[in-house]
C-alpha cells in the first residue's frame, strides 16, 4: 500500500501543471455551461381554471413551455401541425406534469385557412383562452412559399402568427387579465423589413429572410401592445437564447463537415430546451410583469430591442402591410 501511495504521489508530481490546468478547465466549463444557461422563472403562479394555447409545442422550448405550464394546473391546447407528433408529446406532457387535461389542435401556420380554422376552432369550443404563446417558427430554410404565396420564414414565423393572434382578440379580452407571448430572437438585432420586397423574391438569403422574421415579431408585438393599451391584455417578446432544438435542422447539413465537427462540441454548450423555454414561461406567468406591455425580455429580464425593434413608423406599416397580406379586415 505505502508503495502505490508513493507512486500516486509520483505521478501527481510529474503531471501537476496537467492536472491543474484539466481541473481549471473542467471548473470553467461548468461555469460556462451555467452562464450560458441563463435565468430561471422562480414565480410559483398557478393556473387551474386557465387556459393556454402554444403553437409549435410538440418539440423543443414550447413542449418545456407546456409541461411547465401544465404542471402549474392550467388547460394546454397543443396548437401544432402533425398529428401524431403532437399527440404523442400530448402523452409525454401528461405524464410529466400529472394534468390530463392537456388537448391537441392542428394548424399549419403556412396556410392562412389552416390558421382561420384553428381560430374558429377555438372561439367555438373553449370558453376561455387566458395565455396565447406564439412559439412555433423555422430557421434558414431554403426558399420555399407558403399555401398562400408568401416566403416561407416571414410567412410562418410572423403572418401566421399575426393572424391567429388577431383571430382569438376577442376571446383573449373575454378572458382578461391575459397575456400574449411572442417568441422573437437576438437575431432582430440585425434585421431589416424589405418593404420594397417582403417575399425577397429579388434576391433570397435565408439568413437576412430569418432576421427579418424575427425583426417583424418583435414589432408585431409593439404595434399590437398599442392597440390593446387598456383591455387587459398584454403582450411579451423575447428571445429564448440559443438552445439545442430542431429548429437548425434546414442550415445544418448544409454546413461544410469541418464546420460540423467542430459545432459537435460546442453544441454541448448552447442551452437545453428547458432552459430556452424559461423566458417564455416567466413572460406567461410572472406577477411582477403585470400591467406591463410591448417590451422585449431575454434570461428573465427586461433588455432593450435593437433601435430597428422599436421605430414606431415601421410597426405601423409593418401592420397595415400584414393585415392587407392575410386579407384582416
Amino acid at each position: 500500500m505505502q508503495n502505490y501511495f508513493k507512486q500516486v504521489r509520483q505521478f501527481v508530481a510529474e503531471h501537476a501543471t496537467g492536472i491543474v490546468v484539466a481541473t481549471v478547465a473542467g471548473v470553467g466549463l461548468v461555469a460556462l455551461r451555467r452562464w450560458l444557461g441563463g435565468g430561471v422563472c422562480r414565480s410559483r403562479a398557478r393556473l387551474d381554471g386557465k387556459t393556454v394555447m402554444i403553437t409549435g409545442a410538440n418539440t423543443g422550448i414550447g413542449k418545456e413551455t407546456a409541461v411547465d405550464l401544465a404542471s402549474r394546473g392550467a388547460r394546454v391546447i397543443l396548437a401544432c401541425r402533425d398529428k401524431t407528433r403532437a399527440s404523442e408529446a400530448a402523452d409525454d406532457i401528461r405524464q410529466r406534469s400529472g394534468n390530463g387535461n392537456v388537448v391537441v389542435k392542428i394548424v399549419d401556420l403556412a396556410s392562412l385557412q389552416s390558421v382561420r380554422d384553428l381560430a374558429k376552432d377555438v372561439q367555438e369550443t373553449e370558453e376561455r383562452l387566458d395565455i396565447l404563446i406564439n412559439n412555433a417558427g423555422i430557421m434558414m430554410c431554403p426558399k420555399w412559399q407558403t399555401e398562400d404565396g408568401f416566403e416561407m420564414q416571414f410567412g410562418v414565423n410572423h403572418l401566421g402568427h399575426f393572424l391567429l393572434t388577431n383571430c382569438l382578440l376577442d376571446v383573449l379580452k373575454k378572458s382578461t387579465p391575459s397575456r400574449i407571448v411572442n417568441v422573437s430572437s437576438l437575431a432582430h438585432e440585425k434585421g431589416k423589413i424589405y418593404f420594397d420586397d417582403i417575399n425577397q423574391d429579388k434576391d433570397y438569403n435565408p439568413t437576412y429572410s430569418y432576421r427579418q422574421s424575427k425583426l417583424a415579431n418583435v414589432l408585431f408585438s409593439r404595434e399590437l401592445a398599442s392597440r390593446l393599451q387598456g383591455t387587459g391584455v398584454t403582450v411579451y417578446c423575447l428571445h429564448p437564447g440559443v438552445i439545442r432544438t430542431e429548429l437548425g435542422r434546414h442550415f445544418w447539413p448544409e454546413l461544410p463537415l469541418w464546420k460540423r465537427l467542430i459545432g459537435v462540441p460546442l453544441l454541448q454548450l448552447l442551452k437545453s430546451p428547458w432552459q430556452g423555454a424559461q423566458t417564455s414561461i416567466y413572460c406567461a406567468v410572472d406577477e411582477s410583469l403585470e400591467g406591463t406591455s410591448g417590451l422585449y425580455y431575454s434570461d428573465c429580464t427586461q433588455k432593450e430591442a435593437a433601435s430597428q425593434g422599436r421605430d414606431d413608423a415601421a410597426a405601423k406599416r409593418l401592420w397595415d402591410l400584414s393585415a392587407s397580406m392575410v386579407g384582416l379586415n
